[in-house]
């Protein structure tokens, strides 16, 4: 009788398992909209606007290339604002994206942007240099040099990525931990710290399933 209850105990355990593996449709990811996020982050003014998009851009890649964002149309983005010669959380960062990186198909649908928020400083050889250091492949990995104004307002207006206060101009200084998934359509999908293995993880299976939805579309 004990076997019987036993097997049957095994048995039901292992049905429940397989429809959670193969029949339950998976949980999609969470659409952000300004009113979503930390009020910190947000501007006032930008509370109540609806089906965000991030904003267009003009900037400079480690390549000497102009890139806008007609030129990532279509693709999935991982984000993140860091320099050169940070010694504190961006090494940590840059690591962190180059395991994503590695893992990526040179053909897969995602660019990652790190873009330099002491733009001053990361010249387009500096960025070169410090790409060519990770072995980053442009194709896959962009690092983002330009106007600190237009830069400092992407982090805050596009990306929500750090604390709504400053205004871009010589003081203003943006250092944060935030690393942003935007869909194909420039969407906010999801805030992770750049700093954590775990939510590492958990962007790297956050933009694999983007990447498998979008494959699934076509």
């Amino acid at each position: 009788m004990i076997r019987i209850v036993s097997f049957f105990g095994i048995f039901t355990a292992s049905v429940i398992v397989a429809y959670f593996m193969y029949f339950r449709e998976p949980h999609d990811l969470p659409i952000y909209e300004p009113a979503d996020l930390n009020p910190a982050l947000v501007d006032p003014r930008a509370v109540k606007q609806e089906s965000h998009r991030i904003l267009d851009f003009e900037l400079l890649n480690q390549e000497g290339d102009t890139v806008r964002r007609a030129d990532i149309e279509s693709q999935i983005l991982v984000v993140d604002f860091f320099f050169t010669r940070c010694a504190t959380i961006c090494p940590k960062m840059t690591a962190n994206l180059k395991l994503i990186h590695d893992r990526l198909d040179p053909s897969s649908p995602v660019q990652i942007m790190s873009h330099s928020v002491t733009p001053q400083a990361d010249s387009v050889s500096v960025l070169k240099a410090y790409a060519k250091k990770q072995e980053a492949n442009p194709d896959l990995w962009w690092f983002l040099t330009g106007s600190k104004t237009d830069i400092y307002k992407l982090a805050r207006q596009s990306y929500f990525s750090c604390l709504d206060e400053g205004d871009g101009g010589f003081q203003d200084f943006v250092h944060t931990e935030n690393i942003v998934l935007v869909d194909d359509q420039g969407r906010l999908r999801g805030f992770y710290d750049g700093t954590d293995s775990k939510s590492i993880s958990q962007l790297f299976s956050d933009l694999s399933f983007l990447a498998e939805k979008k494959k699934e579309k076509k």
